[in-house]
């Protein structure tokens, strides 16, 4: 094992980290406080994150956490999330899987007939009946609660110039072009978060300097590319995924609907990981052979320009997925009852204790410079 250089390695107690540790949050609504959970856990951990990137409700976490200085990040996190199940009808919890999973629908259901409070809220008029072209014509809820919500909890001059990097990805309408916005090279603030966030048609497109934009998920529902396209540095990413892409047959039509979001949702992020992962393998071939060609062929301009090509740093990357509960149907990504917000937080955190359990071969990667990937996840 190689020995640490100072200049290029942080570490706490339990695990040395590289010069850049990346948070990477998915998609997915009411699930996103599984992502809260998460920073929480490697908040205590004394892991401290550079990057943020996010869309859609991985997009309001991670403002709040670029947008608050370390020690108030936790708490304006969970004001957040309280906020939002506030009063939303906290139900029994009944023994049972199909009767949790009915009071679970039950709870959505009231979601989807009065909105959630400091997020968004039903139109008094229908978008049927809504003058064609305006915001109350494309969509069926009013997300300016959650614009008030971000400008209350979010400094947006620590977001532009604060030490965090915050990255959220949008889609334009009518080019359907998908660009992230990103602390380094352009100003963010509420408009850039809630386009990201604007999924149809329950939310109307955001206007951004002329141009509307909806939910970065339509397009892809993971940021961990624009990550790894601009990585400069050995970097370590916890990658949150609020839908597994492995789950057992459905049963039932509301196990449909979970599982087709559950597919929709997390295949891109398998694809970009895997599609990562076998270039880096690809590289590495192209470096084994380059070193082993004899001295006079390495000033050649053409196998320089190749061995340039194929330089690379290495990266780690932990996979924390949200496994659902047997309970929790196709309306878990709009069921923002409080209970359901803690358990979802819990579920983070246990996610992030047994990474930190497991974290010894993490640990060697780190220092040995190697590229891998891990989920880690309790199944």
């Amino acid at each position: 094992m190689s020995e640490v250089d100072p200049r290029r390695h942080r570490s706490h107690a339990r695990m040395p980290l590289p010069d850049q540790v990346a948070l990477v949050l998915q998609g997915g609504g009411a699930l996103g406080a599984y992502q809260a959970g998460v920073y929480e856990a490697l908040a205590e951990a004394g892991i401290e994150v550079d990057h943020v990137a996010g869309i859609s409700i991985g997009a309001v976490n991670a403002a709040l956490i670029a947008g608050n200085p370390p020690e108030r990040r936790v708490e304006r996190l969970r004001t957040f999330w309280d906020r939002l199940g506030a009063w939303l009808p906290s139900f029994p919890i009944w023994h049972g899987d199909q009767v949790r999973e009915a009071m679970h629908g039950w709870s959505a259901g009231f979601v989807s007939l009065f909105g959630v409070p400091g997020f968004f809220g039903p139109r008094p008029v229908s978008p049927f009946f809504a003058v064609p072209g305006s915001c109350e014509a494309m969509s069926f809820y009013d997300p300016t609660p959650l614009a008030k919500t971000l400008d209350e909890l979010v400094d947006w001059d620590r977001v532009n110039n604060g030490p965090v990097r915050l990255s959220v990805g949008a889609v334009e309408l009518e080019s359907g072009n998908f660009r992230f916005f990103d602390t380094a090279s352009d100003r963010i603030d509420a408009r850039h978060v809630m386009a990201s966030g604007a999924l149809p048609p329950g939310l109307p497109p955001v206007e951004i300097d002329g141009k509307y934009w909806w939910d970065g998920g339509l397009v892809s529902n993971t940021p961990l590319s624009h990550v790894l396209d601009t990585q400069t540095t050995d970097l370590l990413i916890f990658q949150v995924d609020l839908f597994s892409a492995s789950s057992g047959l459905p049963k039932t039509i509301l196990d449909v609907m979970a599982r087709a979001k559950e597919i929709q949702f997390s295949s891109r992020t398998r694809q970009v990981s895997d599609t990562y992962l076998k270039r880096r393998q690809e590289r590495e071939l192209v470096r084994r052979v380059l070193a082993r060609l004899p001295e006079g062929l390495r000033d050649d301009p053409e196998v320089q320009a190749l061995e340039a090509q194929s330089r690379e740093n290495a990266v780690n990357l932990v996979q924390l997925i949200y496994r659902a509960n047997a309970w929790e149907g196709g309306q878990r990504d709009y069921e923002f009852s409080a209970r359901a917000a803690e358990e979802h937080m819990a579920a983070g955190r246990a996610a992030v204790a047994a990474t930190m359990d497991s974290s010894a071969l993490l640990a060697r990667n780190i220092l040995d410079g190697r590229t891998a990937a891990f989920d880690l996840t309790p199944r």
